[in-house]
């Protein structure tokens, strides 16, 4: 289903797909009224997507069709082998990652998985983990550090699960004994909100050199709902949360908490994939090639001034 502000655009594109497939089997010359309303479909898509409130970029953030880690695997590595389970309790399907090829280079990474339908997320736990998650990443962590690898983290979670059984397994020790052993890493570390960035479910696996946002990605310490839940005592004020949480890609940019956006496609990576992952892999070329000729220590330092700067306030 598409997103309501989406619904304009949709319409117009359904048009133009009927216009051409009549041109098509009528054998007409329909190029002007076509070209008219691509033009327009242009203008209004770029009078949408330049207005976007908080609230609506989160929406955008969970839209079906929007790239997961598997899919950003899947266009952006030459090859890549996962690696599963946390050889203390079980493979949490909720967290994916392994050994990949990028760019003619070996990398370690690892990712929170969604489901690409209804069936996938109950099965993926809608992108939320378990402790034996974390510990999966720890595990991926400790081979980057092993081989000298680069360690590439995509994040896309609501949060970490927040279940009976989660807390019963030490969800709270484990989420910090992961940003830990990540803020300790060797390697060059680059971690990518591609989608939705909540809480520690999403910092655990956020402590790299360089943090990347997704243009309509977001990252707070609480979603939007809970938010507005605690604050509101209605979760149907999760639109006012959005806009003073300042979640989204260009608010994080200006407060330094992430250190670069990468831009989507018109219309959202949803809507166009393949173009979102080619806007990622030149980000992360780019990103890599500055980390490169740093030593273990440097890569070290360069990671603890990057987060002691952040919460940076001004007495008046």
């Amino acid at each position: 289903m598409p997103l309501e502000f989406e619904r304009p655009l949709i319409e117009l594109e359904e048009k133009i797909r009927a216009l051409e497939a009549t041109a098509r089997e009528q054998n007409l010359d329909l190029s002007e009224e076509i070209g008219l309303l691509k033009a327009k479909l242009a203008r209004l898509e770029r009078e949408i997507f330049e207005g976007l409130t908080p609230w609506q970029r989160v929406q955008l953030a969970r839209a079906p069709g929007r790239p997961t880690t598997l899919d950003v695997a899947e266009r952006l590595f030459e090859e890549f082998f996962e690696l599963r389970g946390d050889r203390a309790f079980a493979d949490d399907p909720a967290i994916v990652g392994g050994l990949a090829r990028f760019e003619g280079r070996r990398v370690v990474f690892v990712g929170h998985q969604k489901g690409r339908n209804t069936k996938e997320n109950i099965a993926r736990n809608f992108g939320m983990p378990h402790p034996e998650g974390y510990r999966k990443a720890m595990r991926l962590m400790d081979l980057a550090d092993r081989e000298g690898l680069p360690f590439l983290a995509f994040i896309d979670t609501p949060g970490a699960y927040p279940g009976i059984s989660a807390e019963e397994r030490g969800q709270a020790w484990v989420i910090a004994r992961s940003i830990q052993r990540m803020s300790r890493l060797k390697v060059p570390a680059v971690a990518v909100i591609l989608g939705e960035g909540g809480s520690g479910g999403a910092l655990a696996i956020g402590v790299g050199n360089r943090v990347l946002i997704m243009e309509n990605a977001w990252y707070s310490v609480i979603s939007p709902e809970s938010c507005a839940a605690i604050l509101w005592r209605d979760a149907k004020e999760a639109e006012k949360a959005a806009a003073a949480l300042k979640l989204t890609a260009k608010d994080l940019l200006e407060l330094g908490v992430v250190d670069r956006v990468v831009p989507e496609p018109g219309g959202g990576a949803h809507r166009n994939p393949e173009g979102a992952v080619r806007a990622l892999r030149e980000a992360l070329v780019e990103v890599l090639g500055e980390l490169e000729g740093l030593d273990a220590e440097a890569l070290w330092w360069d990671r603890y001034r990057k987060f002691r700067a952040l919460g940076a306030f001004a007495e008046t």
